[in-house]
């Protein structure tokens, strides 16, 4: 089947600023996409080519089969290309109301009942009863879910989402970030969400690219990617902690807090460690197999955080009793999940197998 969106060997410059480099992605019908990365990674850009608002310099970018942006062909304009756009900064008309706003485009397609279609689209994102105010009057959150409704009452065939939450406090962010996705799944949409937030790409994505220095580094599930990180680069993005140096050497690996089975039929070689979260736990009163350094005891919602120095590397460990800074906290370590990357050319080692 052919995808919604192609976009392939796209090149981007600005001057002498390359944004993007070689870029390739393919989009599914109904499949949400989260694009994460830094700030000037190229994210935004590769957005703005989608949208029609940027042109490529180099490749070619498709919607249903259909080449829209390609050198050397005029552009398919932006209002023809049958998007939904959500911004950062909601983009609402000031004069106009929120039902106004939402009805707006539908106005502009001359659809007959624009009216009925936007307080339909107000009522389905819990703002029905607040048609009649003016962007002024709603708080950050009503606004964006303005904007949502805006963006969904044309039935884009595809929604394109320019971190939208980033303005909002995190309690709002979570709850606008279910609703989009339970929107989005709901009208059998697809979408592709740009965020810096790691936790909100995966607790939305479908699938969840790492874009960093203007290139696609890896593209995957949730938790294929977490569990199995392409690359060094790809690794720190998912917040594995690391590097440590680390050797395999006569059959083991060895490493600063000390050796286990290194994987099977690994050759010797220098590599770098990195440590998933889930890989490490207080060791309680049961074997330790790693000791560090408590830094700071931080209380959560959720029970207690010791931010504590592993051989030089700072750590987050949530534990049920607080420690003061200072003192020992023994670590259960979890071998079978380090990531090991070769130091020569930050590639992962293949140790996915059971560790002997």
């Amino acid at each position: 089947m052919t995808p919604l969106l192609q976009i392939d060997d796209v090149h981007k410059r600005y001057g002498a600023h390359a944004a993007l480099s070689g870029f390739d992605l393919h989009l599914a019908r109904g499949e949400i996409v989260c694009l994460l990365g830094a700030s000037g990674s190229g994210k935004t850009t590769l957005l703005r080519i989608v949208a029609g608002l940027e042109q490529v310099d180099r490749g070619r970018v498709a919607l249903d089969g259909t080449l829209v942006d390609a050198p050397g062909m005029r552009a398919l304009p932006a209002q023809h290309r049958g998007l939904g756009m959500v911004f950062q900064d909601y983009a609402l008309w000031p004069h106009l109301s929120a039902l106004d706003n939402v009805a707006l485009p539908l106005r502009a397609r001359r659809r007959t009942d624009a009216t009925g279609e936007a307080q339909r689209m107000l009522d389905r994102v819990g703002l029905g009863a607040l048609g009649a105010r003016r962007p002024h009057e709603l708080s950050g959150g009503q606004q964006q879910r303005v904007a949502l409704a805006r963006a969904l009452a044309v039935r884009p065939r595809l929604l394109l989402c320019d971190e939208p939450l980033s303005n909002l406090d995190a309690a709002l962010r979570e709850e606008l970030r279910a609703l989009i996705g339970a929107v989005v799944r709901e009208h059998g949409l697809a979408a592709l969400y740009i965020t810096h937030d790691q936790r909100e790409a995966l607790a939305l994505g479908d699938r969840v690219g790492i874009v960093d220095g203007g290139r696609l580094r890896q593209i995957d599930t949730p938790a294929r990617l977490l569990q199995a990180p392409a690359d060094e680069t790809v690794a720190r993005f998912v917040h594995a902690r690391g590097p440590w140096p680390a050797r395999i050497a006569d059959g083991a690996l060895h490493l600063p807090w000390g050796s286990c089975a290194a994987p099977r039929g690994a050759a010797d070689a220098s590599l770098n460690a990195y440590l998933p979260g889930t890989a490490l736990r207080p060791a309680g009163s049961g074997a330790t197999d790693a000791r560090a350094r408590v830094l700071a005891c931080v209380q959560t919602a959720d029970g207690v955080e010791l931010h504590c120095a592993l051989h030089g590397i700072t750590l987050r460990v949530h534990t049920d009793a607080a420690l003061p800074a200072g003192s020992e906290l023994g670590l259960r370590i979890d071998s079978a999940q380090m990531l090991l990357y070769r130091a020569t050319d930050s590639k992962r080692l293949n140790n996915t197998e059971s560790r002997a």
